[in-house]
């Protein structure tokens, strides 16, 4: 498997990765050759950015004082998927800044294959004014920590 630069070494990046989430490949998420659509896995990145989020308690509704917008997304496809498989898609925060995150995934079939992987940049911001603010100092070193458990 040819690395994506993000990725530098494969048995150390895996080894960071403690919350994932399963996903069934649905019918509708495949193209006319029966493999999965090139936008699904987006789809799946974020049900697993956001089942992490609820695992950390971080809470996203109309109340929340800042909430966190895709910045960049990208993924690099390994193996095809189907209609029926299932994907184990794993998510951690590779790095923390003041206002951003750069959050991680990876993608494994039921073969404990890697067919996905990918990153993306999130950044606060105050649903008000749309500008980006801090991110809550707690909840940083939650994300950070769920990266070394």
């Amino acid at each position: 498997m040819r690395l994506p630069n993000y990725i530098e070494d494969l048995e150390a990046w895996k080894s960071e990765f403690t919350f994932s989430t399963e996903i069934k490949i649905r019918f509708s998420e495949t193209d006319m050759f029966g493999h999965v659509n090139n936008v699904s896995p987006f789809i799946y990145f974020e049900e697993a950015r956001t089942d992490y989020f609820n695992a950390l308690s971080y809470t996203l509704d109309d109340t929340s004082p800042s909430i966190p917008i895709v910045a960049d997304l990208q993924c690099d496809y390994h193996r095809e998927l189907y209609f029926g498989n299932k994907l184990t898609v794993y998510v951690k925060v590779n790095q923390a800044g003041n206002s951003s995150i750069d959050i991680h995934y990876m993608g494994v079939n039921e073969k404990d294959e890697i067919c996905l992987t990918g990153r993306g940049a999130l950044v606060n911001i105050d649903p008000k004014t749309k500008k980006a603010v801090p991110l809550d100092e707690n909840l940083k070193a939650k994300m950070l920590e769920s990266k070394s458990s």
